[in-house]
């Protein structure tokens, strides 16, 4: 299982010469500009509409958003936009900002016997159990050259996962290094091994009350798939939540925009994750964002497609990107 796109893929070399179905399979690449205001750094998304955020906003939340807005506006960046996400779990709005219902991914978290007893599905349980009894072990491990190494090579397993060029394959070692060193004062580290080696990892980011913890990645080798290396991971993770006196777990989205339910969605809900829908508020920061947010024209193109139009062209896309993949392997 894997977290959306990540913020560094412009790092990752485009390959020359791509076809037709590549250039319009691939997502756009978007410039990205930081800024520090108040003491947060802000980026900026997109070409046509740009959206600035805070950097890293499913970990960081802003219970005054006045200050922000404000130096954001005096600062002059090129943004149409300012974006941020209300802090679980209330869903009521409490700002007068305008705002879109957003959801994401969470348990609550009591103990681990709760979550084991009473939050997951059987499946999920029995997945756990599989993991235990072919000898994965787990444990919180420190940012270090050894973590970095078994985290680049999983991500250099695949060049495909869950039907799309998986972002982060082919990148180096020390590339690898730089973008796992974010949030690293709230960050949390947990690797599943077997027989000495890391086959998945887990980061978790809490944001700045403890409140809260977000599985910013986690990912596992496609060739211990049998051992159910991710399982393990999503336990231990509840375990240590539970622990820390974390009250939930946030697992990215439960639903991105109007796409369907898929293997991600159903393995986040039999492993105790819920959907929580938070507003996620719009500040236009002139004319022109005024209109795009009128207009929705804010919103990814995917999410402004007809429901079944957007589910034929991913499922064209993972039948592009499987084929592609069984190509290179030598078996088609």
């Amino acid at each position: 299982m894997q977290e959306s796109a990540s913020q560094f893929d412009s790092v990752r070399p485009r390959p020359k010469g791509g076809s037709m179905a590549e250039i319009f399979l691939t997502p756009m690449r978007t410039q990205r500009t930081h800024l520090h205001v108040c003491g947060r750094e802000v980026i900026t998304r997109g070409r046509f509409v740009k959206v600035a955020s805070l950097d890293g906003e499913k970990y960081l939340f802003l219970d005054d958003p006045k200050p922000v807005i404000e130096g954001v506006r005096a600062s002059g960046i090129r943004a149409n936009l300012f974006t941020f996400l209300q802090r679980l779990p209330d869903p009521s709005p409490k700002f007068s900002y305008a705002f879109e219902m957003d959801n994401l991914a969470a348990m609550p978290v009591t103990s681990f016997d709760d979550w084991w007893n009473n939050q997951i599905r059987s499946y999920a349980r029995n997945r756990a159990r599989q993991a235990e009894k072919r000898g994965v072990t787990l444990r919180q491990i420190p940012f270090d050259d050894e973590t970095v190494r078994g985290i680049w090579e999983i991500y250099n397993e695949c060049s495909v996962r869950q039907g799309k060029a998986f972002p982060h394959y082919g990148t180096d070692l020390e590339t690898v290094r730089k973008i796992k060193a974010t949030f690293l004062e709230a960050s949390i580290f947990i690797g599943a091994f077997f027989e000495n080696k890391m086959i998945g990892f887990a980061k978790l980011v809490a944001d700045q009350t403890g409140t809260q913890a977000n599985l910013m990645h986690i990912l596992s080798l496609v060739s211990h798939k049998e051992k159910a290396p991710t399982n393990a991971l999503i336990g231990e993770s509840v375990r240590v939540c539970a622990e820390r006196g974390i009250k939930y777990l946030v697992y990215q989205n439960f639903a991105y925009g109007n796409k369907q339910g898929d293997g991600l969605s159903k393995f986040k809900e039999e492993n105790g994750f819920q959907r929580f829908d938070v507003p996620r508020y719009y500040i236009p920061l002139n004319r022109w964002g005024a209109v795009a947010l009128s207009a929705k024209l804010h919103l990814p193109l995917a999410d402004r497609l007809p429901p079944h139009l957007a589910t034929s062209l991913r499922n064209f896309r993972s039948a592009w990107y499987r084929k592609k993949s069984l190509t290179k392997t030598g078996t088609v």
